[in-house]
């Protein structure tokens, strides 16, 4: 005899229904109807115009000064090359430190180099290194201790706006070092400022944008470091032959100059209103951004 619930097609609904329910009665009829945060953004501040292309551009040129500064080091801390004076009691292949002074000199002028500047030539590894490790230590640091204040009290565009003025203002002291130790200390709050600078650059861009184009916009800011880190070269290029000192001030005033634009005219963030710690509500938020 056939099976019943296979040739009686009531029989196999009934069956069917009891053994593979409809999502529809687990669904919440809540959640059909109330749209999505990110929907609701959009529908206020619009999925991509001009005005957001341009201002995400501006928050992504960042990039370019966190690159600056991020590399700076090799041109500035660079050890010069030298020749010698007296063929006879000199050549290239002698280790610089058992030489006489008068029997050597550098190629370019002393200023162009810190190791030259400040006799660090026969100085060792820990000593020439001190100033780059400081840097990287203050991005480790500031990473740990700035990485939720975006989120929590300042917001993306107020921790934008404080590292790049951290970074850039420590910079500028920075042309004006006496010795390795002040220079290493500056280059450390440098580092520290700099720490949530491509993150807060990312973040910010991407979410004043639609969801359909954050994937094209969050690239915006990884072409901008690319920007920053070719333009350098070209940057120590021309002031081959002056001072280090030049080059940080080359690199920290535009950086001071760009501070004062996006705080004046950047959007803040409308995704700010989730967090329950940040301070201003999500209605007042959006009412900024718009």
């Amino acid at each position: 005899m056939a099976d019943s619930t296979t040739t009686d097609p009531l029989l196999c609904s009934e069956y069917s229904d009891l053994l593979a329910p409809s999502s529809q009665q687990y669904s919440n009829p809540i959640d059909q109807h109330l749209p999505s945060l990110d929907s609701t953004i959009e529908s206020c501040i619009g999925d991509f115009g001009w005005t957001q292309f341009l201002q995400a551009l501006l928050v992504s040129f960042a990039w370019v000064f966190d690159a600056h500064q991020t590399f700076i080091s090799v041109f500035t801390d660079a050890k010069p090359s030298w020749h010698c004076n007296n063929y006879s009691s000199c050549n290239s292949i002698n280790n610089i430190c058992g030489l006489p002074k008068d029997s050597w000199t550098w190629d370019f002028p002393k200023h162009t180099s810190i190791i030259s500047d400040w006799g660090l030539e026969c100085a060792g590894s820990f000593m020439t290194g001190l100033p780059e490790s400081s840097f990287f230590v203050g991005c480790l640091v500031g990473g740990l201790l700035l990485a939720t204040l975006a989120d929590s009290t300042l917001g993306r565009k107020n921790m934008l706006f404080l590292g790049c003025l951290v970074m850039s203002i420590s910079a500028l002291f920075t042309a004006f070092s006496t010795n390795i130790w002040i220079y290493s200390v500056l280059r450390f709050v440098s580092g520290f400022g700099r720490a949530t600078i491509g993150t807060c650059a990312l973040v910010l861009s991407t979410e004043l944008v639609g969801r359909r184009w954050r994937g094209q916009v969050g690239v915006i800011g990884f072409f901008c470091f690319t920007l920053g880190f070719l333009s350098l070269p070209a940057i120590a290029y021309i002031n081959r032959g002056s001072s280090w000192r030049i080059l940080y001030l080359w690199t920290s005033v535009p950086t001071i100059i760009y501070c004062i634009v996006i705080h004046y005219s950047v959007r803040e963030s409308p995704m700010l209103g989730k967090s329950g710690n940040f301070p201003l509500k999500f209605d007042h938020t959006i009412s900024i951004v718009i």
